[in-house]
């Protein structure tokens, strides 16, 4: 066995599977969680997820993609979900996205 391999890719790929819709809902129903925070805090957020499966080879549009994390066309999710961002949420995302880099 490679020292470098991860053990994360042996995970059956319909665990993982199950694992990603299972946070994707999670995502959905707690709205509560805004896309700023989660940036601010993990460097990721719904629309990261969009991205990422087009990135794995979602046929579909960048606005398609954020439709399917979301549950809901991003401009409606934008009306119904989101709040401005602060300065200082704003700040933590930045910093956060910094971090990325060094992956």
């Amino acid at each position: 066995m490679n020292s470098n391999a991860d053990p994360l890719d042996a995970l059956d790929d319909a665990q993982a599977a199950a694992a990603f819709r299972r946070l994707v809902r999670h995502l959905r129903h707690r709205h509560d969680a805004q896309n700023i925070d989660l940036m601010g805090l993990a460097g990721f957020c719904r629309n990261c997820l969009a991205d990422w499966i087009r990135d794995a080879g979602y046929d579909g549009d960048k606005e398609a993609a954020r439709t399917l994390i979301h549950g809901m066309e991003s401009g409606a999710w934008k009306a119904t979900r989101q709040t401005p961002a602060t300065e200082e949420q704003l700040a933590r995302m930045a910093a956060s996205v910094a971090k990325n880099a060094q992956e």
